[in-house]
């Protein structure tokens, strides 16, 4: 016999084996009485597992009125519907010998004094004849009992090795041979000279065991329906802003929820833009990874699908982030300067904006582009200050986002060198005599400036002998003058030249009077 869960239920199997124990040694009107008691209280727990079983088949009903639902339920449905046809068919079957086997043994007591008791409870003979010997009811009773277990497990696909058979209440017991039932007859051991009273409450326990079986089958077809529905075994707390980069004083927005995910199950995972891809599937969560490349708002997009129970599940997604340049700045108060004369290269960029939507404002001062996004070249023409002013485009116009002073200076002077020395040295007469001329040297400057010697004195002073000069040449080469060249070309040690009043002229067409030059041959 199996054991039910609930401790009513395990109290009334109980107290039914010690009263049948005792009828065979005595049928005393306390035992007859106890009978009566329990056949009250299986058949008030009847009632109250019907309404369970009502409550159960309602929420059947309510899956197939949901159309969602409708398609996975109905297969399930229609097998609780088969259980309970079946189940209400045998209740009342075993109900109608019940009444065959009380009105056999001579009906009911007065029912205004003596409402729901038998006449005869204690008659052995109805159901004997009815059951074991004349029509052999028992037997019918066991093969429909039996089929009905098959037809629950059947309903689940399921055996009688499988656990749940062996926990359903409705269990055939086989009977042990005695000297009375020497073939172990299952008839003639549940309903042999068994009193009409007994074989009633057996019969009541019976409609128990099928109706409680009912409701655990019913349950196991009920959880069917969402066995393959994706059951979410973690969650985890997400918040998303709406801007991934904002600046001072903007309206910040998130919207923050639990995602549940199922650690087991995998989704599958597409995206696109952004530079990046899914690099991983694990524990049910995507990893996107990438690298920012261009500059302003980036979008990746994608879609994410998870099998739902053999129903294919899409959804759309969308994440933004903004790309920004790289690098750091560092200003220095004494070389924050335009130099007049060259184009001066500017890379501008603003927070938070687009490098498409920004641009360059300088009062004074030519602005060309710098051939790339933020970069441009700033001439000017006058020595002070300019003033820098950064705009960028927003939705409702163009807004300044920052300015600099900037101080305008002109360009260094250049340092006059022959054969790359200056000042006073000493230079070999063979060097002196292939020297073409002088040259304007721009030293330390980070500007490609190009500055033209545009003309020079020349005394030239030999042993013992009177100077020779000023010789003044034009331009840059000593073959502009002819007797300058005669002078260098017989030049020998001892001799010395000094080289003064040299002017040249950059690309701020700036007259610049530069450094002289002594040289000694030697």
């Amino acid at each position: 016999m199996s054991i039910p869960k609930e401790p009513r239920q395990i109290m009334i199997n109980l107290m039914y084996l010690v009263l049948t124990a005792l009828l065979a040694l005595n049928v005393s009107s306390e035992i007859l009485a106890a009978f009566r008691t329990i056949n009250k209280s299986i058949s008030r727990s009847n009632l109250s597992i019907d309404d369970k079983n009502a409550a159960k088949y309602k929420f059947f009903q309510d899956q197939m009125d949901t159309p969602s639902e409708r398609e996975k339920t109905k297969p399930y449905y229609d097998l609780a519907m088969q259980i309970k046809a079946q189940s209400g068919d045998l209740v009342k079957y075993l109900d109608d010998w019940k009444t065959r086997l009380i009105m056999q043994s001579g009906g009911w007591r007065d029912s205004v004094k003596y409402p729901g008791e038998i006449a005869n409870e204690s008659d052995l003979h109805a159901s004997t004849d009815l059951l074991v010997e004349k029509e052999k009811g028992g037997d019918e009773i066991k093969k429909r009992l039996e089929n009905y277990r098959l037809q629950l497990l059947k309903a689940l696909d399921m055996n009688e090795s499988s656990p749940l058979a062996k926990s359903l209440p409705l269990k055939i017991e086989n009977v042990k041979p005695s000297d009375a039932n020497p073939r172990g007859e299952w008839s003639a051991g549940n309903f042999y000279n068994m009193p009409v009273i007994a074989a009633v409450t057996l019969m009541s326990k019976f409609q128990n065991d099928i109706k409680n079986s009912e409701a655990m089958v019913v349950d196991q077809l009920f959880d069917k329906i969402h066995e393959k529905d994706v059951k979410f075994d973690d969650f985890k707390a997400v918040a998303v802003p709406k801007q991934s980069y904002l600046l001072e004083g903007q309206k910040v927005e998130a919207e923050i929820l639990l995602a549940a995910y199922k650690t087991t199950l995998n989704p599958t995972v597409s995206a696109s833009g952004g530079g990046g891809r899914v690099v991983k599937i694990e524990q049910g969560v995507a990893h996107w990874e990438g690298t920012a490349t261009g500059k302003g708002l980036q979008t990746v997009s994608g879609k994410i699908s998870l099998d739902m129970g053999g129903k294919i599940a899409t959804r759309d997604y969308k994440f933004e982030y903004m790309v920004g340049s790289t690098g750091a700045s560092m200003q220095l108060d004494k070389m924050n300067v335009f130099y007049i004369g060259v184009p001066n290269p500017v890379t501008v960029s603003a927070a938070g904006y687009s490098m498409e939507d920004i641009s360059l404002n300088i009062p004074g001062a030519q602005i060309t582009s710098g051939g790339a996004l933020g970069k441009y070249n700033v001439s000017v023409t006058q020595q002070g200050k300019v003033m820098a002013v950064i705009s960028a485009k927003t939705p409702t116009g163009p807004k300044e986002v920052g300015k600099q002073e900037i101080r305008v200076k002109v360009i260094p002077d250049p340092v006059a060198e022959i054969n790359g020395k200056s000042g006073s040295f000493a230079e070999s007469a063979g060097r002196m005599k292939i020297s073409p001329g002088i040259v304007a040297a721009m030293k330390g400057f980070d500007f490609e400036a190009k500055f033209l010697v545009t003309g020079f004195d020349l005394f030239y002073l030999q042993k013992r002998q009177d100077p020779v000069g000023p010789l003044h040449v034009t331009g840059p080469l000593f073959s502009s003058s002819k007797q300058v060249q005669q002078i260098i070309d017989k030049c020998k040690p001892g001799d010395k030249f000094f080289i003064e009043s040299i002017k040249a002229k950059g690309p701020d067409n700036t007259p610049r009077s530069l450094n002289p030059i002594i040289i000694t041959v030697n």
